[in-house]
């Protein structure tokens, strides 16, 4: 007699998602150790030309520094007579809206054990800059509109894959900042 057995095949994406569902499970029992500062100090250096540096953040309730300070610049490009040297603050807005929903589409895939291949994500925004050049008060600052498209390749359903998509964007930080109206408050020391 000849049996066969199957061993299921977990997928791989990179994410521990085993630690996040346990993360739930200690932030249930101690809710303020769930609260987080995320910090970011930009340094002008010329022109429209900055450094942002990102170490440290507040969370599980003590300051963590990063074993590595990253680095962020910003520009405007050569046709706002800048250099360049940079995205603009707007392009690193989609890079994060971005950077959020990708990796949440991993998490999401990892727990639901689906393997991707391949993810892209291709963001868009719109803008006026007659509102940023102050010509119209009735023009906005910001965007008017954005756009994500994404293309994904993983072993599952056109329907797993859109409902990987949808848990993403229900989930994500970004998505909800760029959605929700966030409190800003802005203050000279």
């Amino acid at each position: 007699m000849n049996i066969q057995t199957q061993t299921a095949i977990k997928a791989d994406n990179g994410v521990n998602t085993e630690a996040l569902i346990g993360a739930r499970g200690a932030f249930a029992e101690a809710p303020m150790a769930a609260q987080f500062t995320f910090k970011s100090q930009c340094s002008w250096i010329e022109g429209t030309y900055n450094a942002n540096r990102i170490g440290s953040y507040f969370g599980l309730g003590q300051e963590h520094e990063r074993s590595r300070t990253f680095m962020i610049e910003s520009d405007h490009p050569k046709v706002f007579a800048a250099a360049d040297r940079a995205p603009t603050p707007p392009e690193i807005v989609l890079a994060a809206l971005a950077s959020c929903l990708t990796g949440g589409v991993a998490a999401v895939a990892q727990h639901r054990n689906i393997q991707l291949n391949s993810v892209e994500a291709f963001v868009e925004g719109d803008v006026d800059v007659q509102g940023i050049l102050g010509m119209d008060p009735e023009i906005r600052n910001g965007f008017s509109a954005i756009r994500v498209r994404f293309e994904i390749d993983a072993d599952a359903s056109r329907d797993e894959i859109e409902a990987l998509v949808a848990q993403s964007q229900k989930r994500s930080a970004v998505f909800d900042i760029l959605t929700n109206p966030t409190q800003v408050d802005v203050a000279l020391s």
